[in-house]
C-alpha cells in the first residue's frame, strides 16, 4: 500500500539524488592511488564512461525507490532500501570521479530518474517475486555493462578502474541477494526490452 509517508520519503530521495552531492560511508575505491597522466582523449573517454555509470546509479536509486514504494513484503522493502543505500555510495564515487576528470554529469538526469522510478513502481505492483526478479536481472545487466567498461577504460586510469571494479562486485551481490529472497526468472522478451532501453540510455548519456 502506498502511503503519504512513503510518497514524502520518495520525493525527498528524488531531490537528494538529483540536487545534492551523494555521500559514501566506505572509502572511495582507488582513493589511495595517484592520479594518472592521461592524455586529453583518454580523459574524455574516462569521463564519458563514468558519466554513463553515474546515470546508471541515478536510475538505480529511482528503481529501488519505486520498487520499495509498491513492494508488499516488509522484508523485501528492507532489502530494496539496503541495496539503494549501497547504490548511493556508487553515486558518490562516480560523481566525484567525474569532477576529478573535469567533466559534467548528464543533463538528462531528471528524465532518467522519472522513467526509472515509473518502471520500479510497475515492477513492484506486479508482485514481490517479479519485483525481486526485475532487480536481479537489472543488476546482472549492469554487471555486464560494467565489465565492458573495464575493457574500454584506459589501462592507465587506475582510479576509475578501481571504482568500476568495486561497483561490479557490489552489483553481483545485489543480484544474488534478490534471488535468495525469491526473485523469479524474467521472460526473455522482458530481458530483451530491458537491454534495449539500457542501450538507448547508455548511448545517449555518453554524450549528453
Amino acid at each position: 500500500m502506498i502511503t503519504i509517508d512513503k510518497l514524502i520519503i520518495g520525493f525527498d530521495s528524488a531531490l537528494r539524488t538529483l540536487l545534492t552531492p551523494a555521500q559514501t560511508v566506505r572509502s572511495v575505491p582507488g582513493d589511495e592511488l595517484l592520479e594518472s597522466d592521461l592524455s586529453e582523449s583518454e580523459k574524455q573517454l574516462s569521463c564519458a564512461l563514468m558519466r554513463v555509470n553515474h546515470v546508471g546509479e541515478v536510475c538505480a536509486q529511482a528503481l529501488y525507490q519505486g520498487q520499495g514504494l509498491t513492494a508488499r513484503n516488509q522484508d523485501v522493502q528492507k532489502t530494496l532500501m539496503q541495496a539503494a543505500r549501497e547504490e548511493t555510495e556508487h553515486l558518490a564515487w562516480t560523481e566525484r570521479r567525474i569532477a576529478e576528470l573535469g567533466g559534467r554529469k548528464s543533463l538528462l538526469n531528471p528524465i532518467w530518474y522519472g522513467g526509472a522510478f515509473t518502471i520500479g513502481v510497475v515492477a513492484g505492483i506486479l508482485g514481490d517475486k517479479w519485483n525481486l526478479g526485475f532487480l536481479a536481472e537489472t543488476e546482472n545487466q549492469v554487471g555486464a555493462h560494467l565489465a565492458s567498461h573495464l575493457n574500454r577504460l584506459p589501462a592507465s586510469d587506475e582510479k576509475s578502474r578501481a571504482i568500476v571494479e568495486q561497483m561490479r562486485i557490489d552489483e553481483a551481490s545485489h543480484a544474488t541477494m534478490a534471488l535468495s529472497y525469491g526473485g523469479a526468472e524474467l521472460p526473455l522478451p522482458v530481458k530483451f526490452a530491458m537491454k534495449l532501453s539500457s542501450k538507448v540510455m547508455t548511448e545517449t548519456a555518453y554524450w549528453v
